[in-house]
């Protein structure tokens, strides 16, 4: 079992959520995250007066899957939260954390089948 974490732009959201259920993945959780990498943010105007914002705004996604479903679901992410053919700085990341467990609180079911 793996914990996939993904940051992605948040117009590629509903695309993402599509793709992903297309091939089997039904179970997500989604966040709002702020944050910044080699983007290192960009420059604002309110009232007339600049400032620069350091942090933007992403979106997280959380999935729990089976090891078999692993591959498919890095390479759907990396298709569809890509902008643009090449993709661009600042479309985000992937991580794949290992699970050690997981219940499922309503029936106490363990491992695989609980995901």
């Amino acid at each position: 079992m793996k914990l996939i974490v993904a940051i992605i732009q948040p117009p590629k959201l509903k695309a993402v959520q599509e793709a992903l259920r297309r091939i089997g993945v039904t179970r997500l959780t989604i966040g709002d995250a702020m944050g910044f990498a080699r983007q290192r943010g960009h420059q604002e105007t309110y009232r007339g007066a600049e400032y620069k914002t350091n942090l933007l705004r992403k979106v997280a996604l959380e999935i729990a899957v089976n090891d078999d479903f692993v591959e498919r679901t890095i390479e759907c992410l990396q298709q569809v939260a890509r902008t643009g053919p090449e993709g661009t700085i600042g479309d985000g990341k992937v991580f794949v954390v290992p699970m050690e467990q997981a219940i499922q609180i309503s029936d106490g079911s363990r491992g695989p089948g609980a995901i």
